[in-house]
């Protein structure tokens, strides 16, 4: 099997990148658990989980929240593999930094012993389940985003903030930044497959990082001139800074009843994890 280049790599990634994004807009509208409940319910509902994990003291109730989270996903008709690999490939790199050392700072019982040469190593119990209370509390809480951010049209996401009285300058960078990622990917995808139309033969490692580098700086300037395009197109078309839908929210008896469910729940857990 031929070995993909540089170009190849990073071309692919940013397509799958690209369907990705366009993959949620698709989930978002799927007839599923969370996807009929008004977004600013959700909205509220996740906060309110989000402040009891963050408090949650017992490994206990963090754990059993976390699996709560699982048959929530299936019920929203969501593909659990996607679902599970953007938790877990978002827990590893904001965490190992902290959790990795914390098994063996962590004074205590030891539980496993290395010796290698002078450096002498010991993971303590209690260490052990501080770093496990720390993977779970962050892998719960990316779970809870993760199902608002899915389930809900990012559109309807925004409008439900500011109608919670988010600042609007807030509500705004939201939004154009995930226009502007968007944008960049795209326009990213289209240099590098330029590139490549015009590549004669392999480069060399020296060469891609040359290519990369030349890259940035020209996404960096048309980054510029096209906030500037974007910006001026915008106002030209009546946009003052709200977020405004067809669609106007109504609250109904469901989703109060989620809300209620995640008052219940949130201090369920707050309870157990006393």
């Amino acid at each position: 099997m031929a070995r993909h280049n540089f170009l190849e790599k990073t071309a692919a990634q940013i397509a799958a990148a690209l369907k990705e994004t366009l993959a949620d807009e698709e989930l978002a509208a799927r007839p599923g658990l969370l996807q009929g409940l008004d977004p600013r319910a959700k909205v509220v509902s996740t906060a309110l989980l989000l402040l009891a994990v963050a408090l949650a003291v017992r490994l206990e109730a963090l754990a059993g929240f976390y699996l709560v989270t699982l048959p929530l996903a299936w019920l929203s008709r969501l593909p659990m593999r996607t679902f599970l690999r953007r938790v877990w490939l978002f827990v590893p790199l904001f965490t190992a930094v902290i959790a990795i050392p914390a098994l063996f700072l962590t004074p205590g019982e030891p539980l496993l012993q290395a010796t290698a040469g002078p450096i002498h190593l010991v993971i303590t119990a209690q260490g052990l389940r501080s770093a496990t209370m720390l993977v779970l509390r962050v892998a719960t809480s990316v779970s809870l985003a993760v199902l608002l951010v899915i389930s809900t049209p990012w559109p309807a996401l925004l409008k439900a903030l500011r109608s919670l009285r988010l600042p609007q300058a807030l509500v705004l960078l939201l939004n154009m930044a995930r226009r502007y990622i968007f944008l960049l990917l795209q326009t990213a995808e289209e240099l590098l497959l330029a590139r490549r139309s015009r590549q004669v033969g392999r480069l060399s490692g020296a060469e891609g990082r040359r290519m990369a580098a030349g890259t940035a700086g020209t996404l960096l300037a048309r980054a510029y001139y096209l906030s500037q395009e974007v910006h001026l197109a915008m106002e030209a078309r009546g946009f003052r800074g709200e977020v405004r839908l067809l669609t106007e929210f109504r609250l109904r008896w469901p989703d109060l009843l989620w809300m209620l469910g995640a008052v219940l729940v949130g201090g369920s857990i707050l309870w157990i994890g006393r």
